[in-house]
């Protein structure tokens, strides 16, 4: 029997559980490109595979990052287009984890600016009335 039988496939319900995505934003994830495509039984009801269910998780991470639709979606077709399309995915993946790393850095900053505030209140409750 060929792995393609054997596989484990999904209903869209069960992704929906197993990944908290609703079966709308899945229909519309295949509807705009973002989701390669995906199998449909005999009377059509999209039946999903666990390397369906990695790449949505790898979306998610996408999605974390702050990366546009557009560039997610853009990410996809360069995927389907194949090996060719290596560099461009890179620096695709690399801009957005420069996007990552700048916005760590002003979180950083926003939280040593938070931790200071909760230091002196520790310290002096009454020090933040002058704030008010």
């Amino acid at each position: 029997m060929s792995q393609s039988l054997t596989q484990t496939r999904y209903t869209i319900s069960e992704v929906e559980a197993r990944t908290g995505l609703t079966q709308h934003t899945l229909r519309w994830y295949e509807r705009i490109g973002l989701m390669p495509h995906v199998d449909r039984s005999h009377s059509g009801q999209r039946r999903f595979s666990d390397k369906d269910l990695g790449w949505l998780a790898f979306v998610g991470k996408l999605r974390t990052t702050g990366m546009s639709v557009a560039d997610m979606v853009r990410y996809a077709e360069l995927v389907r287009e194949g090996e060719h399309t290596f560099d461009e995915r890179r620096e695709l993946l690399e801009r957005t984890r420069r996007d990552v790393r700048a916005r760590i850095a002003e979180l950083t900053d926003a939280l040593e600016v938070l931790d200071y505030k909760i230091g002196t209140y520790a310290m002096n409750p009454v020090a933040g009335k002058a704030e008010q």
